[in-house]
């Protein structure tokens, strides 16, 4: 590594990324940017899994505790924030650290985003408020009217991919895959990827065993704290919702904790994918 290089450890949910990710910085003694879109929120501790109190004391975290769930967070703001830390730790030291498990954040880092166009704030709110009161099936009908080109090729199973590309359609008459560029942007530093792997079996161990200890841990509590909130963005995440509909009488708690696991092996199986194609 003759300049700046930037470790990147992403892979799926409950691989073992935290650990692994903190004794590499202490090995090279440098710091750390998280890449995960919910470790962000201040509010939001136990369900998103965020390292403890000893482990951000060991190793500093950027991108951890640093908004609000009343804040917009995209990928385009974590974009600009991490490369202005990678810089900051570039200062002291030769290697930074990054670690996390949301893709489309890793890709922006190491890639570059295509630039947005503008979106109509009363736009925003309509689509926002009728997605709240109408629910996932109403925004899943939209995408298939408006833009037919995003629900063949699009994230038709993430609500805030989907929001925002019917925002744009909406705003701008063209589809978001329209404004996909594919340009890459030019780093002044290299990057090093590592994709934590495990088996299938064991994963899913993994996801169960957490999940479980989660519960034990006050995520019960935690989510009923923030149930005011639950339509606000940051709040559409596996674990939160489950509970959630707990708290409205759709199921019992046994139920919810099931959903929790299920669709956490979900979003980990996507992630498998996702990553697959930064695999060494």
């Amino acid at each position: 590594m003759n300049k700046k290089t930037c470790i990147v450890i992403s892979g799926p949910t409950a691989v073992g990324k935290t650990s692994y990710g903190i004794n590499l910085a202490l090995t090279y003694n440098t710091q750390i940017i998280s890449a995960d879109s919910r470790q962000c929120f201040k509010e939001l501790n136990i369900g998103v899994a965020k390292p403890s109190q000893e482990q951000l004391q060991k190793v500093k975290h950027y991108f951890i505790n640093t908004h609000s769930i009343h804040e917009e967070v995209n990928v385009k703001i974590f974009e600009e924030y991490a490369l202005k830390a990678a810089a900051e730790i570039f200062e002291n030291n030769d290697i930074a650290i990054m670690v996390g498990g949301t893709g489309l954040y890793i890709k922006a880092f190491i890639e570059g985003m295509d630039d947005m166009p503008q979106v109509s704030e009363n736009i925003h709110k309509e689509i926002n408020e009728k997605y709240h009161l109408h629910g996932f099936l109403w925004l899943h009908n939209e995408i298939k009217l408006h833009d037919p080109d995003f629900y063949t090729k699009g994230e038709m199973q993430n609500p805030q991919r989907m929001l925002r590309a019917l925002e744009i359609k909406m705003s701008t008459g063209k589809s978001i895959l329209d404004f996909h560029l594919g340009k890459k942007a030019e780093r002044n530093f290299e990057i090093q990827n590592m994709v934590l792997e495990l088996t299938r079996e064991q994963l899913y161990h993994n996801i169960n065993n957490r999940v479980d200890q989660m519960m034990k841990d006050g995520f019960l509590k935690e989510a009923e704290n923030l149930f005011p909130y639950r339509n606000l963005n940051a709040l559409q995440t596996v674990g939160y919702k489950e509970l959630f509909g707990y708290f409205d009488g759709k199921f019992s708690l046994e139920k919810a904790i099931e959903e929790i696991k299920k669709n956490t092996r979900h979003y980990a199986k996507r992630q498998m994918t996702w990553f697959g194609k930064y695999k060494v």
